[in-house]
């Protein structure tokens, strides 16, 4: 059942996260090492991430981005080094103290449940790993990201274009074609351009011009 309460989004969340930790269990050196689909960020840049956004409420937020100045890239980096460990099994450790946070910036629930489904296949991707997110759990991000810009600008890259499911019920919009499946369309709202590659249609020409890596 698709998760649509605070509640069942949360509860989501804590199992992407969980499931998360699983896979990155065996990983070597080399690997944590590894470029991600998350812009100049590395596999255990981005773990670390997920750390930090599952560590910081509203008003420790707010303050840290008036300290950046509002550079949400200085902010995001700021936070990320104090999560990294001193080695990836450290890294690891911190993350998994986390999976069963409710900590938030906001009360955007389904976008921080985004978080961690773009973000765990930003590292999954590229390590061959093959696990994702269950259809019901990424369509509640597909429809938030269709109806919103938030931490990506997923509505923006949606606008005047269809989108279809071909795993699922999520279908948003109108306009030229782009089909496949409820997660390829949600890294392609989130800038993956990577993701494309897994669409059909006329549209998608159009979205791969709109993805741009956040």
């Amino acid at each position: 059942m698709e998760p649509t309460s605070p509640g069942d989004l949360w509860t989501a969340i804590h199992v992407e996260r969980a499931r998360l930790a699983e896979d990155l269990a065996g990983l070597d050196e080399t690997q944590w090492a590894a470029p991600s689909l998350c812009g100049r960020w590395t596999v255990e840049d981005v773990v670390a991430h997920l750390t930090a956004a599952a560590s910081i409420g509203r008003l420790r937020w707010l303050r840290s981005v008036l300290g950046a100045r509002f550079d949400f890239d200085r902010h995001n980096q700021r936070r990320l080094e104090e999560r990294r460990g001193a080695t990836p099994a450290e890294t690891l450790q911190r993350f998994r103290a986390v999976t069963a946070s409710t900590k938030a910036p906001s009360k955007d629930t389904a976008a921080w449940l985004g978080e961690v489904v773009v973000h765990g296949q930003d590292v999954r991707r590229p390590l061959g790993l093959p696990r994702t997110a269950p259809v019901e759990t990424v369509t509640a991000v597909a429809r938030f990201y269709a109806g919103r810009d938030f931490a990506v600008p997923s509505r923006s890259a949606a606008q005047g274009l269809r989108l279809v499911a071909t795993d699922g019920p999520f279908e948003s919009g109108s306009g030229p074609l782009v089909s496949g499946t409820t997660l390829a369309i949600v890294m392609a709202l989130a800038g993956r351009a990577a993701y494309c590659e897994d669409l059909m249609g006329e549209g998608v020409p159009i979205l791969r011009s709109r993805c741009v890596p956040v």
